[in-house]
């Protein structure tokens, strides 16, 4: 648990944009991440196993506070949108569905390998291609638009 703190501490931040509650929900995420170690299969991914574990409790805790929160920092972090105002960016990710922000966020924000998100998200990778590929499709046509050409900066 020390070694993703960080990581986990971040990932709150990101979802619930409060201090407060993020050391709540690493609290919270630990305790389940203890009481459930036994179902991590491979120690290589327990990394993802607690990012999953915390987005789905933020996203439970969101949903109680009925607010839809994004991360702002994803992409601007990365570059991929250098042009644009965070402001763009927030009202555009907050109009796509609650998958492709989460693809967007473990890809961009947490650096998570296309293997590695397929295992959080159990599905095949290829899947995961193709929901990453729409998702930053649907994120440029809801800042300028258009949608095309511009995954090649990625």
């Amino acid at each position: 648990m020390q070694a993703y703190k960080v990581d986990l501490y971040k990932t709150a931040i990101a979802y619930l944009r409060n201090q407060d509650d993020a050391i709540e929900a690493l609290q919270e995420v630990t305790y389940r991440a203890y009481k459930n170690i036994r179902m991590v299969k491979e120690a290589t991914y327990i990394k993802t196993w607690l990012i999953r574990i915390m987005i789905n409790y933020c996203n439970d805790q969101l949903k109680r506070n009925k607010q839809i929160v994004i991360n702002d920092e994803i992409i601007v972090t990365h570059g991929i949108f250098e042009n644009y105002t965070e402001m763009e960016l927030r009202d555009a990710m907050q109009d796509l569905d609650e998958r492709s922000r989460e693809i967007l966020m473990m890809k961009y924000f947490h650096d998570l390998k296309i293997k590695e998100i397929a295992l959080v998200l159990e599905c095949p990778e290829g899947t995961v291609k193709t929901w990453l590929n729409k998702a930053l499709k649907e994120l440029r046509k809801r800042i300028d638009g258009s949608g095309e050409g511009w995954t090649n900066h990625v």
